[in-house]
């Protein structure tokens, strides 16, 4: 013959301690011992299992818990990937737009030192070429004499003059002389007009 097992409703666990303690009150001896230890083994028992239905549902609903921190912290860990990706893209775009920056700078530093140092020969040159033209004009101010040209027109036609004199003298030495002295004005002036029309 089975036994059926068959489900204690919930305060199932009272009533049978209750039952078993009246019944130890009714029988005497080592039977009523072993029925008052049965009910408190009972109780005990009730209370463990309470406990652990209690401790086994925090723990569930902590461990809920936790599963839902750690989707919130995978979430917001692929949000930081996905951003870290991003700024690190940034970084080598803007890394190697100061790259070019800075070699177009030196570029351009290069070239205007270069300009630089050209200038500076150059500065050199029209210095030593200034200093070489200061020589030749003091050395030519030395030697030279700065006359009006109405005072070489005027000694033109006292030459002119003195040459026909001489002509109608038969002085022919003092007359080449007299020309010779013309023309060199002439030439004197002949050479500074082109300068005065420009």
């Amino acid at each position: 013959m089975s036994a059926t097992v068959v489900p204690l409703p919930p305060n199932s666990a009272s009533e049978t301690t209750d039952f078993l303690r009246r019944m130890a009150s009714m029988v005497s001896g080592r039977n009523g011992e072993m029925l008052l230890r049965a009910a408190s083994l009972i109780e005990s028992l009730a209370q463990r299992a309470m406990s652990a239905e209690r401790f086994y549902h925090q723990a569930q609903e902590e461990s809920t818990r936790n599963a839902e921190r750690h989707e919130a912290a995978e979430l917001a860990s692929d949000a930081m990937v996905s951003q870290i990706a991003a700024l690190r893209a940034q970084l080598a775009e803007v890394t190697a737009a100061a790259a070019a920056e800075r070699a177009g700078f030196d570029t351009e530093r290069d070239k205007l030192l270069n300009l630089m140092h050209d200038a500076e020969s150059h500065i050199g040159k029209l210095t030593t070429e200034l200093e070489t033209l200061r020589a030749s004009v003091d050395a030519f101010n030395e030697t030279a004499v700065s006359v009006p040209i109405e005072v070489l027109r005027l000694a033109r036609t006292q030459f002119e003059y003195l040459s026909s004199g001489f002509a109608r003298k038969g002085d022919v030495i003092s007359q080449a002389m007299s020309e010779i002295g013309g023309f060199a004005i002439d030439q004197a002036l002949t050479a500074k007009k082109p300068a005065d029309k420009a």
